[in-house]
């Protein structure tokens, strides 16, 4: 379990409630890394990311659940914040108020791309759940 009682871990909380971009790192068959860019939901434990069922991210937690999560640092290099994880792919995020919190906190950004919300349950069903087990940065 992370500690997030430290000024760090205050920080980093914080920062996967309000923030909207998170790096996903993934290893491929090969074991070479793929960081990709993803939409988040942070409910004070685990982190949910939604997916295209056919996404290559998918296929790579199904077969090496570990990942590595990144926040963006500074323009200088600070804020830091790196999480190693257990990531799996569930059938049912939770429930539908969580898919609704979801949309919500990404409205603006599905406007950004011109996707409708009923676009986004239509493509992107396939639900990852991470669970941060390690935290590092400054």
């Amino acid at each position: 379990m992370i500690d997030f009682s430290t000024e760090f871990g205050q920080r980093t909380h914080k920062r996967l409630s309000e923030e909207e971009i998170l790096w996903l790192t993934t290893t491929d068959s090969r074991g070479i890394p793929q960081p990709r860019p993803v939409w988040f939901l942070w409910d004070d434990e685990t982190i949910l990311v939604f997916s295209q069922p056919q996404a290559f991210k998918v296929a790579h937690i199904q077969n090496q659940s570990h990942v590595a999560l990144n926040l963006n640092s500074t323009f200088t290099g600070g804020d830091v914040v790196v999480l190693l994880g257990e990531a799996q792919v569930v059938s049912t995020p939770n429930s539908q108020q969580v898919m609704d919190a979801y949309l919500k906190k990404y409205e603006q950004g599905l406007k950004g791309i011109n996707m409708t919300e009923g676009d986004f349950r239509d493509s992107y069903h396939t639900a990852i759940r991470i669970t941060p087990t390690r935290l590092r940065g400054h």
